[in-house]
């Protein structure tokens, strides 16, 4: 019961400060995003690191955190993504920040370098490109509902709707394991129960935003469904295989910070995905 309350607490107080900075400008959001982003990356690293496994954490922070700015930047300003300068310059930058990590890792000495290598470039992508392309949703013209920018409210509100169903309904009620080799606790009722609030949130959005037609929205929470338990399993992949629990205890009741947004991190480049497409 007490890890429940201090559970709901901290969940509630990230939950409002999201809210607030989405309503106050896209500046405020990604500045708290590039904190996570920076805290992210930095908790995926300590993960991996051991005795001999030791990634390029100060550079690959610095990594993530340039590609994160540099994309918010891109859409904050209001460049075209699409012209070539705009859209190759951060693929091309990331690209040479990635093959420059190879020269670090021939001075630092260490027993696993090709490990050390593959693990800087894996934060990078897999805690910083997500969180940046969130950005790309909350752009000063996008649709908005009550001020907030309509759809990544939406995004965010399906993410907390079907992992809040899958949690509720599946602690007490959860028989059926879904996916028992990596996440034991995981049942197929959760999960079902999760995607039925999805579900039902995502058509609640159609009648308060009219203009945008609900098959938008359906798709929405599809993705967030599918590629958000994705995310889910291989966070629980990564900390089954590495015998621990939570990936840190920055957020109490929730551990760290990987444990709290694992369902964005594969979801995310999807979503991007179908709305960069939506629009061409």
């Amino acid at each position: 019961m007490r890890n429940f309350r201090t559970r709901t607490i901290t969940g509630l107080s990230m939950v409002f400060l999201l809210l607030f900075s989405l309503w106050y400008n896209n500046w405020l959001f990604a500045g708290i995003f590039l904190v996570v982003t920076i805290l992210g990356i930095w908790e995926f690293y300590t993960l991996f690191t051991s005795e001999e496994v030791q990634p390029q954490k100060i550079y690959g922070t610095a990594c993530g955190s340039i590609l994160y700015l540099v994309l918010f930047l891109v859409n904050a300003t209001n460049l075209d993504l699409l012209s070539p300068l705009w859209y190759y310059f951060p693929v091309l930058a990331a690209m040479a920040m990635f093959f420059l990590s190879f020269i670090i890792e021939i001075y630092r000495k260490k027993p696993k370098p090709l490990e050390n290598i593959a693990i800087t470039a894996t934060g990078v992508l897999y805690v910083a490109l997500p969180f940046a392309l969130l950005n790309f949703l909350n752009s000063p013209d996008s649709a908005r509902i009550f001020g907030f920018p309509a759809y990544l409210l939406g995004y965010f509100t399906f993410a907390w709707s079907y992992d809040t169903g899958a949690y509720l309904y599946g602690k007490p009620f959860g028989k059926h394991k879904f996916f028992e080799r990596i996440s034991p606790k995981k049942t197929w009722e959760g999960t079902i129960a999760g995607a039925i609030m999805a579900g039902i949130t995502s058509m609640g959005f159609s009648f308060l935003v009219p203009g945008i037609p609900l098959i938008d929205w359906l798709i929405l929470a599809i993705l967030v469904i599918i590629f958000g338990t994705f995310g889910d399993l291989a966070e629980s992949l990564f900390k089954r295989s590495l015998k621990i629990k939570d990936s840190g205890n920055i957020l109490p009741g929730h551990g760290g910070i990987l444990d709290r947004f694992d369902t964005f991190f594969i979801s995310a480049p999807f979503v991007f995905l179908y709305f960069i497409l939506r629009n061409i």
